[in-house]
């Protein structure tokens, strides 16, 4: 369990006038991401460097990965008008994915705390109930609205750093949230989780690194068609803008939390555990509306990019089905922490969805041939509807007429 920072830093950070306390957020995160190494003669927690010759041979097969990529989707991994032959493969150990992923998820993140900052205020002019308790309760809900609106900053600040960093301990790249990121022209891989992925389920590292490399290289082949990236964050941004105050949150959520743990430590992770209960956010129904387009649309591309990624591991590895089947499960299996990134952008990865997506590939392909598929990116609008993603022959009747 990551160290929590000195009280005195944490009040420090209280008198904040930002939305978030990013540097809060930084020193959770690393401190997560860096527990399981130690300095023994700082006694502070480090991770070392990637090994110069890894990062030389990821970015060697990257080359001859991007290039099945092409082959098959018939997309660019690059920018028309950029001299790179394929995306800066930045091979990085969990610090450098978490100061590129906080940097990358900041106006999200940002956007949600602003919308909202404008806690529901209890308005002294209107009548108050006659009775005793009633009255002691929104006096109560009124004093931790204030006090929340006055911690939100920081307490923003460590819940983002508290999931950032344990997603690190996961994450193989920058698309494990299939979810467009800036700059455009780089590519992450974190070989210390790819590396021991493959340990654990006896998969050659090579072969690990090669089917990771294509994964990541077709999301963001797809990425880089304008349209498509706009649309998704778009979408994301206006999941992330949806949530509305809800100023009994926290009486609600501090009435619930299991006090029964003696360790200091891991009551805060349970308090940090999700922002949206802890700063009174509350799902609103323009969420409810977006969120099966949201769905469909990334079910489709996750879909779309597994079947791509089964067809070049075929070619150039001869197999992939037990990489796969590995990747694919623990996908689906997601911790509470990525549950609660998911929620919070709207990106929800669950069996059902992803099952939706698979079968609508199979349809389209079944019907129309691969090469029907690309339909998705040709125009903006293009992506599935959720009644199509059920119904692969509505889409195709859509796009071609």
């Amino acid at each position: 369990m990551p160290e929590i920072p000195f009280f005195s830093e944490i009040m420090k950070a209280l008198s904040s006038q930002a939305p978030v306390q990013w540097d809060m957020a930084r020193q959770f995160a690393l401190s997560t991401a860096t527990s399981s190494s130690t300095n023994t003669t700082s006694g502070a927690s480090s991770e070392a460097n990637v090994d110069p010759a890894v990062r030389i041979a990821i970015q060697k097969i990257a080359a001859v990965a991007d290039m099945h990529v092409r082959d098959v989707t018939g997309l660019t991994t690059v920018k028309s008008n950029n001299n790179l032959n394929l995306p800066e493969i930045e091979v990085v150990n969990r610090s450098m994915w978490v100061h590129h992923t906080i940097a990358a998820y900041k106006p999200l993140f940002t956007e949600f705390a602003t919308s909202i900052s404008n806690q529901t205020k209890i308005d002294p002019a209107q009548p108050q109930d006659d009775h005793e308790e009633s009255n002691q309760s929104a006096e109560l809900n009124a004093m931790l609205g204030n006090l929340v609106k006055m911690m939100a900053p920081a307490m923003l600040g460590m819940s983002i750093g508290s999931m950032i960093g344990q997603l690190s301990l996961r994450a193989f790249g920058q698309y494990d949230l299939p979810l467009p990121r800036e700059p455009q022209t780089q590519l992450l891989i974190v070989e210390k989780n790819c590396e021991e992925f493959a340990t654990d389920w006896s998969i050659n590292i090579a072969d690990m690194q090669m089917w990771l490399i294509v994964q990541e290289l077709t999301f963001h082949a797809i990425f880089n068609v304008t349209h498509v990236r706009e649309t998704i964050i778009d979408s994301v941004k206006a999941h992330v803008a949806g949530f509305k105050p809800n100023p009994d949150a926290l009486a609600e959520r501090l009435s619930k939390i299991d006090i029964t743990s003696s360790d200091p430590a891991v009551m805060m992770q349970r308090l940090l555990g999700d922002p949206t209960i802890l700063l009174g956010a509350a799902r609103s129904p323009e969420q409810e509306r977006l969120a099966p387009k949201l769905d469909a649309m990334i079910s489709a591309i996750v879909s779309y990019v597994d079947y791509v990624v089964d067809i070049i591991a075929t070619r150039i590895i001869g197999t992939g089905t037990q990489i796969a089947e590995a990747v694919r499960r623990r996908r689906v299996e997601a911790r509470t922490q990525d549950q609660f990134v998911e929620q919070l952008l709207g990106l929800r990865l669950t069996k059902s969805q992803l099952d939706h997506g698979h079968a609508f590939i199979a349809g389209v392909i079944e019907r129309d041939g691969f090469e029907a598929l690309s339909g998705m990116w040709t125009k903006s609008g293009n992506l599935p509807t959720p009644n199509e993603i059920t119904a692969p022959g509505l889409w195709l009747e859509r796009i071609n007429y």
